[in-house]
């Protein structure tokens, strides 16, 4: 099968010039940066050049310093990983009913996945973020006045969460 291959040239005209002068303007939100220097001088150049040429045409020397962040056992992390996945194995293995925990998972993900597209539909709409901003916002202030500014409320505060984590652990 032999396959033949065109190639089509097109030729535009250059634009005319209506001003000639060695005038650049830049338009640009960014700083003027001088052109690079090249490194090969030759005597004479650099010698007639000024002090400010001179100082970006000397080769400069870099010191190479490599920093490596680490703790000093290098072995305590693999270790705390290592514990960690035998802590995980184990209360998994002491887990009577895997197939209830796997579904709460899976019911978990679907929550927050279905959570996610309400979101997107919510903040779809034009006029409804910024509402849900400022429900949000009077909700936190009274939020942070009702619990969090007055000692006895942070008590009150404390022993309702206290009493809500024994009511989930099942101790109460």
């Amino acid at each position: 099968m032999a396959v033949a291959a065109s190639t089509s040239t097109v030729l535009v005209p250059p634009l005319p010039r209506l001003l000639k002068t060695n005038h650049v303007t830049r338009c640009s939100a960014l700083p003027y940066l001088p052109p690079r220097l090249s490194t090969t001088h030759s005597s004479s150049s650099s010698s007639s050049s000024s002090p400010f040429l001179k100082h970006f045409s000397e080769p400069r020397k870099f010191s190479l310093h490599q920093t490596r962040a680490s703790s000093s056992d290098e072995t305590s992390t693999s270790l705390d990983a290592n514990e960690l996945f035998s802590d995980l194995k184990e209360k998994w293995d002491g887990v009577e009913n895997k197939s209830t925990v796997l579904v709460y998972g899976g019911g978990a993900l679907v929550a927050v996945w279905l959570s996610s597209i309400l979101v997107g539909a919510i903040n779809s709409v034009p006029l409804l973020p910024k509402i849900m901003e400022l429900v949000g916002l009077g909700y936190t202030g009274w939020f942070v006045y009702r619990y969090l500014l007055f000692k006895s409320s942070r008590k009150e505060l404390a022993t309702d969460i206290e009493v809500l984590k024994k009511k989930i652990a099942g101790t109460e």
